[in-house]
């Protein structure tokens, strides 16, 4: 194996209000404890850039942050907080080049939903007012510890890093998959129905999970799906 570290791409937060661009430290945590070196980039980047960031990269990490333009999956917005169109633009671009380049990819909570909705799926715009469920999905701090639990379905590579069956997640979220993309297959799923993990089996590596590792390094289950996708960036 290469001693190099792996450069991962994590896809940056944004505050609108305050005009910046930022992260949480847990994220580039999460890459760097497995082996990987993290690199945000810059969101109104160029095509050229977005070209030379897809082939300069290992591996993609799509973050939490968000909610999904609805005008991606068709959509008017019925009730999406804060949006960021420069993210989705960003995002949007970066995407299809990964794939294309069957470059490993991660998402998590708005990755999920970002990488479903791009593919052709559609999300739940907001799970309270639109989808009945004694869940709460959206749990008070702190973070590292159990909301409710999802079961893994077998013969998905989800199972070989949490164990099969039924598994505690964090969860901080008011959207979620509605119709799951056609490329992507379901993974986990939540005790009122909801997808909470899918993976696109025609690719070497494109896991997206609903929950948050990057506030659970303590996890065995986070690390050992960190350690995959860098483990993968790797080849």
């Amino acid at each position: 194996m290469d001693d190099k570290r792996p450069v991962i791409c994590v896809l940056p937060l944004a505050d609108t209000d305050r005009e910046s661009w930022w992260m949480l430290p847990g994220y580039m945590e999460l890459i760097r404890e497995a082996g990987g070196l993290p690199l945000m980039p810059a969101l109104g980047s160029s095509a050229e850039e977005i070209a030379q960031l897809a082939d300069m990269c290992d591996g993609f990490l799509f973050t939490g942050g968000h909610d999904v333009d609805p005008a991606l999956y068709g959509e008017e917005n019925r009730a999406c907080a804060a949006l960021s169109h420069e993210r989705d633009e960003l995002e949007a671009a970066l995407l299809p080049l990964a794939l294309a380049a069957d470059k490993p990819v991660l998402g998590i909570c708005r990755g999920l939903q970002f990488i479903n909705a791009f593919l052709g799926g559609a999300l739940w715009q907001d799970l309270p007012t639109e989808y009945d469920s004694p869940i709460v999905h959206r749990m008070q701090k702190p973070y590292h510890r159990d909301a409710h639990t999802v079961t893994f379905l077998p013969d998905t590579p989800f199972v070989p890093l949490f164990g099969a069956g039924e598994q505690g997640v964090n969860s901080l979220h008011h959207q979620a998959i509605r119709t799951l993309a056609p490329a992507l297959r379901p993974a986990a799923i939540a005790p009122d129905g909801l997808i909470e993990a899918a993976w696109m089996p025609e690719k070497r590596f494109v896991l997206a999970v609903q929950w948050h590792p990057e506030f659970r390094s303590a996890n065995a289950g986070s690390r050992a799906l960190a350690a995959a996708f860098v483990e993968a960036c790797h080849d």
